[in-house]
């Protein structure tokens, strides 16, 4: 019994001396008797039992193996990471918010106070007058992205197709469509696809109009840079018919040209002036919202317009709207601005100014006051 006590012992001692560098304690040296020494003359005899060095090694090698594992990591490290990015989110969201509520002035080089958009580009363009009430950067080129849809609704129109026509959607129309109420295989009408192309902004709507066109894909790209130089807007430039390609190119000058002349068209600016639209391709039921806020608010009396985003173009809205005092007809564009709340945010700002000034722009000197050229 003290034999085994000793070598438990002495095996306790080898793991603390490894494990925290204490000393290593030493058993005390046996007593030989006659009967011990009598013993260890006669025979060695195998002993069934373990050898004790090859237990203490193993323990050993565990203990080592645990002080060397690093410690785990705090649970509450990821979600807590989360929590602060959230907040900062939050904190950025909310102060581009108070920073949208407040329109921005600037004097130009007449000594007015004119509108100082934070948008790369925008304009307020009267179509009856061909005036320009307020411009900055309104001849720049840049992308369009889906204001190519108004475009895309104009050159279809054209071809008078039975709105109730039915067609199919194919698998290319739908790949990598990005925005798309639409799946392969779906039958819709035509006046549904118009439906989807001006108020959901979908861009596989965009793709089945054009390959089903007299045109064809390619000829319907064709034609709607030649509808382009008919309406002389002559930075304008379509290489697809849904806007996702940054090589579809215009600016606010020509936008607000166009949206004037589109939404005149009521097939098209009744289009644009619905706030959502519900369709059931088969058996199931999509409800659609419109991408224009302004239409969903309803604050502003809006003619037509078509909202357009992708990352070359930054955020962009064209717009058609009426105002009130005078029932004067203004195209507003904001291109690049840097969130969606932004456009329409600069875009109002835009329209109580102009608004304020209506008493003075209603009148031809008034008007001329206003003007810049381009």
């Amino acid at each position: 019994m003290m034999r085994r006590l000793r070598t438990v012992s002495a095996v306790c001692a080898a793991v603390l001396a490894l494990v925290y560098g204490a000393p290593t304690l030493q058993a005390a040296p046996k007593r030989v008797s006659k009967t011990s020494a009598a013993r260890s003359s006669r025979p060695a005899v195998k002993s069934s039992r373990p050898v004790v060095k090859a237990t203490a090694s193993r323990t050993v090698v565990r203990a080592k193996a645990v002080a060397a594992r690093p410690a785990p990591a705090f649970k509450g490290t990821t979600s807590a990471r989360r929590r602060v990015l959230r907040a900062r989110a939050a904190a950025a969201k909310a102060r581009e918010a108070r920073e949208l509520t407040t329109p921005r002035f600037k004097v130009d080089d007449a000594g007015r106070e004119v509108p100082d958009p934070r948008a790369a580009a925008a304009i307020i363009y009267d179509p009856e007058t061909n005036e320009v009430l307020f411009q900055e950067n309104a001849t720049e080129l840049r992308s369009m992205a889906s204001i190519t849809k108004v475009m895309t609704a104009l050159v279809f129109l054209e071809s008078l197709a039975d709105p109730s026509l039915m067609v199919k959607v194919e698998r290319p129309d739908v790949l990598h469509a990005s925005t798309t109420y639409l799946r392969a295989g779906y039958n819709v009408t035509v006046e549904q696809l118009l439906h989807l192309l001006l108020i959901g902004s979908d861009n596989a709507a965009a793709r089945v109009l054009a390959r089903v066109s007299p045109y064809g894909s390619e000829g319907f790209i064709a034609r709607m840079n030649e509808k382009a130089r008919e309406l002389g807007l002559q930075q304008t430039h379509y290489e697809d018919p849904s806007g996702l390609l940054s090589g579809n190119v215009s600016s606010a000058y020509d936008l607000a040209r166009l949206i004037s002349y589109a939404s005149a068209d009521d097939r098209i600016g009744g289009l644009m002036r619905k706030s959502e639209f519900d369709f059931t391709p088969g058996t199931r039921s999509v409800h659609v919202s419109s991408t224009n806020r302004l239409v969903r608010q309803g604050e502003i009396d809006i003619l037509g317009g078509k909202t357009g985003f992708i990352s070359s173009s930054g955020y962009c809205l064209a717009t058609l709207v009426r105002v009130p005092q005078t029932g004067r007809q203004l195209a507003m564009v904001v291109l690049g601005a840097r969130s969606n709340a932004a456009r329409f945010a600069e875009t109002k700002h835009l329209y109580n100014w102009v608004n304020a000034h209506e008493q003075t722009v209603a009148g031809s000197d008034g008007a001329q006051a206003l003007h810049q050229q381009q």
